[in-house]
């Protein structure tokens, strides 16, 4: 029981951070008009990337914190500041971010920053202090394989949410990451506080 309330408490921020349904009408108009089996290859590229950076962040963000004496509390307040920003910002995103087209569509810009962006680096350092690498990295692969089968079947995905049911989704996982950003800054200001 244990076990599987940690995985939640991984597995649903993650989700949250990365979104991949909110990404989907934004994918579709940068894969228009190309082939099914360049797309195949677009979904695949764009996965291993946003794994490749975010893992890499994972290590190398803990590294780096700890040569420079950064406190897990203080990147919670700072990370969970960054996480309200960007998740009010989304809310309030009226216009599509415009994108230019590109060769390697599948590392830039759909690998990172829309999977693997500052929100999902963030929570993904967030959570490592607090649950450990393997359910954390479990939790990130598991949300990656969705967003990779999502991206495969955008079309159909959209076809049955329809692009508003989308955007709307996308808008109430916004208003989640801002609350889990709340709870960061309040549990990171608790630490440093030392108050239960």
């Amino acid at each position: 029981m244990e076990t599987l309330q940690t995985f939640l408490l991984t597995f649903i921020p993650l989700f949250v951070a990365i979104d991949a349904p909110g990404i989907l009408p934004l994918y579709i108009s940068l894969v228009e008009g190309i082939p099914d089996q360049e797309r195949k290859h677009i979904a695949r590229q764009s996965v291993i990337t946003a794994f490749l950076v975010a893992i890499s962040f994972l290590f190398l963000g803990n590294f780096i914190f700890s040569l420079l004496g950064i406190k897990l509390e203080d990147f919670m307040i700072a990370g969970g500041i960054l996480l309200l920003i960007l998740s009010i910002s989304d809310i309030l995103r009226v216009k599509e971010k415009e994108l230019t087209m590109s060769d390697t569509l599948g590392v830039v810009p759909i690998g990172t920053p829309l999977l693997a962006g500052p929100a999902t680096l963030t929570t993904l350092i967030i959570l490592s202090g607090n649950y450990g690498y393997p359910m954390v990295i479990f939790s990130l692969s598991l949300n990656l394989l969705i967003a990779w089968i999502m991206l495969e079947k955008a079309d159909f995905v959209i076809k049955i949410m329809g692009v508003h049911g989308i955007k709307a989704f996308a808008k109430v996982m916004a208003l989640l990451l801002s609350a889990i950003a709340v709870s960061l800054i309040k549990k990171g200001f608790t630490k440093i506080l030392g108050v239960s």
